[in-house]
């Protein structure tokens, strides 16, 4: 076959070659800019490779920096990058963002129920449902991280103690605290909260990580069930 006008394309390339199979063989670290993001991009267009294509890219926006601040309009104009391609690009421009951000935040330390309440407030307070969060702490009482357990009314079938051991088990937390919203703006606990606390704080010594307390944020303010004298 003749060669002029033929571009080779990546399924063509030795496996070892191949941006996906290398990083899945030798680790994402092995990649190079252009090969990292032809992983993203998965195909090019009429006449370059998803390499070439990626190369192009970061040549037209003079780097990785000026390519993560073009807009999806402006990826969009470039031939082979579809509303598909500009979204998973700002995606991963975004997941690095934030990245790069938790890394740089200084880790929280809870010595009381009004930490949790600053910590978790903004976020919680005007949500339109009860979101029932863990917050996962070291032997420091740093914060490890805050997880959604479950969405909805708090019963025993959405707040089940697997889920939540199993997460504090595999983030190797010391000690967790729980935390939800009441919707109504009134953090008084129900007879329901109440129960689901009693039985977590019961699974939670038996496994040998403690649940340290429940915070129910309203919109003001906050009751800690610890200093209620439930747990």
């Amino acid at each position: 076959m003749d060669s002029v006008g033929y571009r080779i394309r990546i399924k063509e390339l030795p496996e070892d070659m191949r941006p996906r199979e290398k990083m899945l063989k030798n680790g994402p670290e092995a990649l190079t800019i252009a090969e990292l993001l032809a992983v993203l991009l998965r195909t090019g267009n009429k006449s370059m490779s998803a390499v070439d294509l990626a190369t192009f890219l970061l040549v037209k926006s003079e780097g990785l920096m000026g390519l993560a601040e073009k807009e999806v309009g402006e990826l969009c104009n470039i031939n082979g990058i579809g509303p598909a391609k500009a979204a998973q690009l700002k995606a991963a421009v975004e997941l690095g963002r934030r990245l790069a951000c938790e890394v740089a935040a200084p880790k929280s330390i809870i010595s009381g129920p009004a930490d949790v309440f600053n910590l978790l407030k903004e976020r919680m307070r005007y949500y339109d449902r009860e979101y029932f969060k863990a917050v996962y702490l070291n032997t420091k009482h740093h914060v490890i991280a805050v997880e959604i357990i479950s969405v909805g009314s708090l019963n025993s079938s959405l707040v089940h103690p697997r889920e939540l051991f199993k997460n504090s088990i595999k983030r190797s937390a010391a000690a967790l605290i729980l935390a939800h919203n009441h919707p109504s703006g009134d953090p008084t606990p129900s007879v329901e909260d109440i129960e689901i606390t009693r039985r977590l704080a019961e699974v939670g010594k038996i496994i040998g990580i403690q649940v340290l307390d429940h915070i129910i944020i309203g919109e003001k303010d906050f009751v800690s069930l610890k200093e209620q004298g439930i747990i």
